[in-house]
C-alpha cells in the first residue's frame, strides 16, 4: 500500500498529523481516515467483536463492515466507520471491535444547533443523478435544497460507460451549475437520517465548529442516494487486503492511495473491470481477473491488454497471515490453483440504495438481468427515486456465494462475524423468513444495518429454500440511516437545558429561605426547608409535627389543572374515570382514578365541578401533560362527536395549601369573605370568594388527612399571598414544608401516589379502591378489569409495613419473601413502594404491595439485603387517624 507522488484530489499543500492506536501519522486535508491508513500502510485497523479476526479497510462508505474505530478527538465519537472519518489535524483515533463504550466526563463532542428549512424540492444524494434532478427543479423555479453525505460532491461512480475509459470524468460541469443557481442550497457532509409523513426529513449535517440537524419540510423529495457494491461470500473472505472493486477504484483516484501491489479481481460485471485499468494505471500488477461468466466484452478487451482473464471461474479462497498473500481460484473445469496477491477486489454487482425509501413504505422487485433489487414504483407520490437509486445499475451475473462443503469462514456479516453456515443453521432450524433469520444471526443489526450483507443474506436464504433469487427480498431497514450520536439528537437540550425548567410563581421565596429542590417531572419542588444545624430527617420530622400539631403550608402549584368545559363534558369525564362524574354537583369535589386500556391506573386526582358545563380537574404534578394529551386523543379520534374542550390551566393558577388543625385560624387571620365554618364548608366542597382581598377559590381537601384548604389564586398574586400567610400564621406555630414531609402525611393515611405506589400493574382493586369504580356506563380500561388476569385473588395488593424493629427503615424498592431461607433465589412476594419515619408514629412505617396482601395482615414477611433481612408485620395501609376524626379540625 503506497501513496501515488501526483493526482487524487487530495490538498497535499496541507498536511495533517492524526494518531492511530497511539502511533502519530501524517496525511493530507480531503483524506478519510480510511485512506490516511491505506497510505500508512496500515492494513488492520481492528478486531472482529466476536471472533477477534483480524479486519482491514474494505469500501470507501458507510457500508463499511469492518473497519471501525473510535475517534476521542478533536470531539468523541463512539464508533465510526474509518472510511466516514474526515481527516483532520490533531485526529486521535483506536481501532474498535464493533462495541462502542459510553465517553468519560471529559469527552469533548461538538455542539449541535437546530435548523429548520421549507422547500419546493429536497434532493438527497449530489451524484450526477442528485445534480441534474436539482437543476430540473431550479428550472422550475423550486427552492432547492440538495445534501450529500460525503465531503464532496458528484458521486463516486467516474466510469460510467465502457469500462476501459482513459481517464475518470468528474461532472464539475453540474456542481458549477447547481451551485450558481438561485434559492439553492448545496449541503456536503450531510446525511439523510430518516424520511417520514408528508415529505418530512431529518438531516445531519456533520460540520465544524457545530453540528446542525436539519428538520427539512419538502413539497418533493427526490432520492438520489446511488448504488452500494456487493461482495461474494467465500472462505476467508473478511482477510485484510479484500476490498471492493468500487472502493479500490476510488481510493486510487480521489486519494491517489493504491491499496496493494498484486492484485486479484474477482467480477461478475464488465464496470468492475474499470478497477483494474486504474491499478495497472498506477503501475500495479494485475494477477488475474476471475469472472464467473463465461465471455462478455470487457473479457475480450482485457486480453487483449494482456491481462489473465479466468472465464467462469471463482475465488474458492485467501491465504495470508493476517494480509492476504494469495488467492486460491477454482476454474472453469474445477482445477484449483492459488495465485500470489497482496489485493483481492471484488465486485458482486450493486445494490441500489433504497433503505430510506422502503422505511416510508416502498417495495421493490427484482431485476434479473442486474441481479438486485430495485424500486417497484411504489410510495407516497411526492418522492421520487433516481438514478442508480431507481435501479439503474450495470448488469451482473447473480453471485452471492461460492459453493464449498465447509461454508463456517464464508462471512456475509463482518461486524457481527456470522457467516453462511450460520444462516445454513437458522433455516435447518426451521426458520423460513429472512427477517427471522436477521434475529436468529443478528445479520444487519450492526452498525452498516446489512449494507453489504442484507441482499447476500435473502438469497442464500432463497437457495436453501429452494427458491429463485428475488423470492425473499433483505431484511426491512430502520431509520436512522446512519448511526448519529445522542448529542446530535439532544442539541442544546443538555446539562441544565436538557430539560425544560419549570419553577412556581413563588420559587423565588423557597430560594431565599433555603428550600432544598427536588425535581417533580419539570418542576423545582421545595423538598424541605432546614433549620440551623438540621439533616434532612430533622427538617422533615419538625415539618410533620407543624402540621398534625398546629398549621402547616404547602406550595402546590404545580398540581396538573385543566378545565373541561362543554355541554358534553361530564359525559367525557364518566367515560375517562372510573367513578361517575356528571352526577357531580356545582361547588363539590369528587376523587378519581384514571385508568389504562390495560385496566392498570394511569393517573388520579380531583374534580371540580364550576358549572353545569364546566369543570377543573387535576392531575399529578408530573403527569399533567400526559392526561391532556389522553384527553385529547379520545376526543380527536374515538368521540369527535361529544361537545367538549380541554383547556391546560396549571401555570394560570397558584396552589397554597394550609394543613393542620389551626388551618381555619390562620386564613380568617389573613382575612377572607368566606364562611370557613365546618358546617358552611364541608369536606369535597370548594368556595369562591376572596383572600387577604385577592380573588380566590378554595377547596376543601386533604392529603394529609388533616383539616386542610387549598387556595387557589391568579399566579401574579401567588408570592404576596404566601408571604401574607406566613406572617399572620407564624403566631399560631405555622411552618412551611416540602413535598418529602408531605409524603410522610400522606403515607400515614395510607393515600397513594401514582408512579411511585404503582408501577403500571396495579388495578384499583389492588389498592383496596374497588368503592370508587363505577358498576353503569363504560370508561377507558373497564373491559380489562374482568380479565382473568386482573381478577386473580393472588395480585399483589396495597399494604402496610412495621418494622419488627422500629428503628429500621425498609429501603423503598426491597423485594418482600414470605419466608427467609437465606438461600438464593426465593419466591419474591411484592416489594416495598413507600417508606419513612414518621414522628408522631414516633418509628418507622412502609407501604408495599404484596401478593394475597390483604388475607396476610398481621403476618411477617422480610425484606432480604446485604446488609442483613429486615422482619415486618403486614398491617391496613392506614396507621394515622384511620376514623378520619381529624379531617374537618
Amino acid at each position: 500500500m503506497r501513496r501515488l507522488e501526483s493526482g487524487g484530489r487530495i490538498d497535499r499543500s496541507s498536511p495533517v498529523r492524526f494518531s492511530f492506536d497511539g502511533v502519530v501519522l501524517s496525511g493530507f486535508a480531503g483524506d478519510t481516515l480510511a485512506s490516511a491508513l491505506l497510505a500508512n500502510g496500515v492494513h488492520i485497523v481492528c478486531p472482529s467483536p466476536i471472533l477477534g479476526r483480524p479486519r482491514g479497510v474494505m469500501t470507501a462508505g458507510v457500508e463499511e463492515p469492518a473497519a471501525f474505530v473510535e475517534v476521542s478527538a478533536p470531539s468523541f465519537d463512539a464508533i465510526a466507520p474509518a472510511p466516514t472519518v474526515e481527516l483532520v489535524d490533531g485526529l486521535i483515533a483506536r481501532g474498535l471491535p464493533g462495541v462502542g463504550r459510553l465517553p468519560g466526563p471529559d469527552a469533548q463532542t461538538a455542539p449541535c444547533l437546530p435548523r429548520y428549512a421549507h422547500v419546493e424540492t429536497l434532493v438527497i444524494g449530489g451524484g450526477r443523478s442528485g445534480l441534474r434532478a436539482a437543476l430540473e427543479a431550479v428550472a422550475r423555479g423550486d427552492r432547492v435544497l440538495l445534501a450529500d453525505e460525503r465531503t464532496w460532491l458528484g458521486g463516486v461512480s467516474s466510469h460510467e460507460g465502457a469500462p476501459r475509459a482513459d481517464a475518470p470524468t468528474e461532472p464539475d460541469g453540474l456542481i458549477d451549475d447547481v451551485a450558481d443557481a438561485p434559492d439553492t442550497t448545496l449541503l456536503t457532509r450531510t446525511t439523510a437520517l430518516g424520511i417520514y409523513d408528508a415529505g418530512y426529513v431529518v438531516l445531519y449535517e456533520r460540520s465544524r465548529p457545530v453540528e446542525r440537524l436539519w428538520h427539512v419540510r419538502a413539497g418533493r423529495v427526490v432520492l438520489a442516494s446511488g448504488a452500494h457494491e456487493r461482495p461474494i461470500a467465500f472462505a476467508d473472505d473478511d482477510r485484510p487486503g479484500v476490498m471492493l472493486a468500487g472502493a479500490v477504484r476510488l481510493y486510487l483516484e480521489r486519494f491517489a492511495v493504491v491499496p496493494g501491489s498484486r492484485a486479484v479481481l474477482f467480477a461478475t460485471n464488465d464496470p468492475a473491470y474499470a478497477t483494474a485499468w486504474e491499478l495497472l494505471r498506477a503501475g500495479a500488477h494485475v494477477e488475474a481477473i476471475v469472472d464467473v461468466r463465461e465471455s462478455s466484452p470487457a473479457q475480450a478487451d482485457a486480453r487483449r491488454e494482456g491481462v489473465k482473464v479466468l472465464s467462469g471461474a471463482s475465488v474458492t479462497g485467501t491465504d495470508g497471515d493476517p494480509r492476504v498473500s494469495a488467492v486460491r481460484v477454482r476454474s472453469a473445469g474445477g482445477e484449483p490453483r492459488s495465485i500470489e496477491a497482496d489485493l483481492l477486489a471484488v465486485s458482486g454487482g450493486w445494490n441500489p440504495v433504497t433503505q430510506l425509501a422502503r422505511t416510508i413504505g416502498c417495495g421493490s422487485r427484482y431485476d434479473e438481468e442486474r441481479a438486485c433489487f430495485v424500486p417497484d414504483g411504489s410510495g407516497p407520490d411526492w418522492l421520487e427515486i433516481v438514478g442508480r437509486a431507481a435501479g439503474e445499475v450495470p448488469a451482473s451475473a447473480a453471485c452471492w456465494s461460492v459453493p464449498a462443503d465447509d461454508r463456517s469462514r464464508h462471512f456475509v456479516d463482518f461486524q457481527r462475524d456470522q457467516t453462511v453456515a450460520d444462516i445454513e443453521a437458522a433455516v435447518g432450524g426451521g426458520l423460513r423468513s429472512v427477517e427471522h433469520v436477521k434475529r436468529a444471526t443478528y445479520i444487519g443489526t450492526a452498525v452498516d444495518q446489512g449494507r453489504t450483507s442484507g441482499v447476500v443474506t435473502a438469497e442464500v436464504v432463497n437457495g436453501l429454500l429452494g427458491g429463485d433469487p428475488g423470492a425473499q427480498g433483505p431484511s426491512n431497514p430502520r431509520p436512522p440511516y446512519t448511526p448519529v450520536p445522542f448529542s446530535v439528537l439532544a442539541g442544546r437540550h443538555q446539562g441544565d437545558l436538557l430539560d425544560p425548567i419549570r419553577r412556581t410563581p413563588i420559587h423565588r421565596w423557597h430560594e431565599e429561605h433555603g428550600a432544598v429542590w427536588e425535581d417533580v417531572g419539570q418542576w423545582k419542588r421545595a423538598r424541605y426547608y432546614p433549620g440551623d444545624g438540621e439533616d434532612m430527617n430533622a427538617a422533615v420530622a419538625r415539618e410533620c409535627l407543624a402540621v398534625r400539631t398546629a398549621v402547616g403550608i404547602l406550595d402546590a402549584s404545580t398540581l396538573g389543572k385543566i378545565e373541561v368545559v362543554g355541554p358534553d363534558a361530564g359525559a367525557f369525564l364518566d367515560r375517562m374515570y372510573t367513578n361517575t362524574m356528571s352526577t357531580l354537583k356545582v361547588g363539590r369535589i369528587r376523587y378519581g382514578l384514571m385508568l389504562g386500556l390495560d385496566g392498570m391506573v394511569f393517573d388520579d386526582g380531583v374534580a371540580m365541578r364550576l358549572a353545569e358545563d364546566r369543570f377543573l380537574v387535576t392531575t399529578t404534578s408530573g403527569g399533567a401533560a400526559a392526561v391532556l394529551d389522553r384527553f385529547e386523543e379520545w376526543l380527536q379520534t374515538e368521540w369527535p362527536q361529544l361537545r367538549v374542550y380541554c383547556t391546560s390551566v396549571t401555570e394560570q393558577w397558584a396552589t397554597i395549601g394550609i394543613a393542620g388543625p389551626r388551618a381555619r385560624e390562620v386564613i380568617a387571620a389573613v382575612g377572607t369573605d368566606i364562611d370557613l365554618s365546618a358546617d358552611a364548608f364541608g369536606f369535597m366542597r370548594f368556595r369562591d370568594g376572596a383572600v387577604d382581598g385577592v380573588p380566590a377559590r378554595i377547596a376543601r381537601v386533604s392529603f394529609s388527612g388533616e383539616l386542610s384548604y387549598e387556595i387557589n389564586v391568579d399566579g401574579r398574586y401567588a408570592q404576596s399571598l404566601w408571604e401574607h400567610v406566613i406572617e399572620a400564621g407564624t403566631p399560631l406555630g405555622l411552618e412551611p414544608y416540602g413535598t418529602e414531609a408531605m409524603h410522610v402525611l400522606r403515607a400515614e393515611k395510607g393515600f397513594i401516589i401514582v408512579g411511585q405506589d404503582t408501577d403500571g400493574t396495579v388495578t384499583p382493586g389492588d389498592l383496596g379502591m374497588d368503592r370508587i369504580v363505577s358498576g353503569e356506563g363504560d370508561f377507558v380500561g373497564k373491559r380489562s378489569l374482568s380479565r382473568p388476569d386482573t381478577v386473580r385473588n393472588d395480585r399483589k395488593q396495597l399494604v402496610g409495613l412495621l418494622a419488627v424493629d422500629r428503628a429500621q427503615v425498609l429501603p423503598e424498592g426491597a423485594q418482600l419473601v414470605l419466608e427467609d431461607t437465606g438461600s438464593i433465589p426465593m419466591p419474591m412476594a411484592g416489594h416495598v413502594t413507600s417508606s419513612y419515619r414518621s414522628p408522631i408514629l414516633e418509628r418507622t412505617f412502609a407501604l408495599a404491595v404484596l401478593e394475597h396482601g390483604r388475607e396476610l395482615r398481621g403476618a411477617s414477611v422480610f425484606a432480604p439485603l446485604p446488609e442483613g433481612t429486615i422482619a415486618a408485620t403486614v398491617t391496613d395501609p392506614v396507621f394515622y387517624d384511620p376514623e378520619g376524626a381529624r379531617r374537618d379540625g
